[in-house]
């Protein structure tokens, strides 16, 4: 019997837990930040986004891509000017919680399985 107390509690417990914040409205436009590390290095990028276009700035180079909302909280980026093969792959961006100043993503190239996490934080 105290076994499934316990469970029962837990379940409650887990059941019950409020779902992440989702604001995901206020992150469609402005600027923000993103580091990442690469090859053990952080690395920066800054990109403003309007409803439709994002520019993007990394290592001194500029990108524009263009921005399609799937949904509140999902868009795809297609980049503009591909340079090559790879860059002609649009990117899936999905939403995951909001703060008041940042978000919480998970993106992955269209068609490619593995997906990666990542925080945006908004400046303007």
């Amino acid at each position: 019997m105290n076994r499934f107390l316990a469970l029962s509690i837990i379940l409650l417990l887990v059941c019950c837990q409020p779902a992440p914040e989702r604001n995901c409205e206020a992150f469609k436009t402005g600027t923000f930040t993103f580091t990442t590390t690469i090859d053990g290095e952080e690395k920066t990028t800054v990109f403003t986004r309007s409803e439709r276009i994002e520019i993007e700035e990394f290592e001194q180079k500029k990108d524009t891509s263009s921005v399609r909302w799937i949904n509140d909280c999902e868009y795809v980026l297609k980049k503009l000017n591909p340079k090559n093969r790879l860059e002609e792959k649009s990117i899936h961006i999905k939403i995951l919680t909001t703060s008041d100043s940042s978000y919480t993503f998970e993106y992955n190239a269209i068609g490619d399985k593995r997906k990666f996490r990542g925080e945006a934080i908004k400046t303007h």
